[in-house]
């Protein structure tokens, strides 16, 4: 599903270059669920980025099943993050106004589904979580791992081929944040979703069955179980 060749991503500081990524070369299956861990800094967040076509390489090769997208312009990477990809942020990105059905509908919305069959679709996704009681509640009514939960929801409700999840549990305690991660690992084992999942917390890292390891740009593990 994802492969990048020679990756290099570079990025302008006042006089000076950072180099964030310094040559990566990663494969990474349809259905696999990876962890990619490394210190601040070490280029993990970039590397997510790419992957998620947030962003594109300096030089270097990425592929997305099997369609070359490290040259493609701002709107056809727009058009293939709504059709192939869901993110989990940190922080949540929840709009607090709107319930957490809506909030899940939101992609629907872009994406132009009725209205029907967005709040059929936001409700399935939600008890995919197991937060359907909870759907008409405003993230200010909700804990930290129930906002999790709907942000999760709302990245999976277009189906896509790939889950992104920047630092997850970040703002979460230790045992939601197992619950949490745990909820990617049976996202995958039970719907084939392929989940990359960022994190500096060693524990969360071994949950997932791939490890990558970064450090200064560089891939310097990748351990399977």
């Amino acid at each position: 599903m994802i492969e990048l060749q020679a990756v290099h991503k570079n990025y302008r500081m006042g006089a000076g270059e950072v180099h964030a990524l310094r040559g990566v070369d990663l494969l990474i299956s349809a259905g696999e669920f990876v962890s990619i861990m490394g210190p601040s800094g070490s280029g993990k967040s970039t590397l997510m980025n790419i992957i998620g076509c947030l962003d594109t390489p300096s030089q270097g090769s990425y592929r997305l099943e099997d369609q070359q997208v490290s040259t493609l312009s701002d709107d056809a990477l727009a058009g293939i993050r709504n059709r192939k990809i869901g993110f989990v942020f940190q922080s949540f990105n929840l709009l607090p106004r709107q319930s957490a059905e809506e909030n899940v509908e939101l992609p629907l919305l872009y994406a132009g589904v009725e209205r029907r069959r967005r709040r059929e679709m936001a409700r399935r996704a939600l008890e995919r979580v197991n937060l359907a009681e909870r759907g008409r509640h405003r993230p200010s009514e909700l804990s930290g791992g129930e906002c999790q939960r709907v942000a999760i929801a709302r990245a999976l409700v277009n189906q896509p081929a790939l889950l992104l999840a920047d630092e997850p549990t970040g703002n979460l305690d230790q045992k939601v944040g197992r619950e949490i991660t745990g909820l990617f690992a049976s996202l995958n084992r039970d719907l084939g979703m392929t989940v990359i999942l960022v994190t500096h917390d060693p524990e969360v890292a071994s949950l997932a069955p791939r490890r990558v390891r970064l450090l200064d740009g560089l891939i310097v593990a990748d351990e399977r179980e």
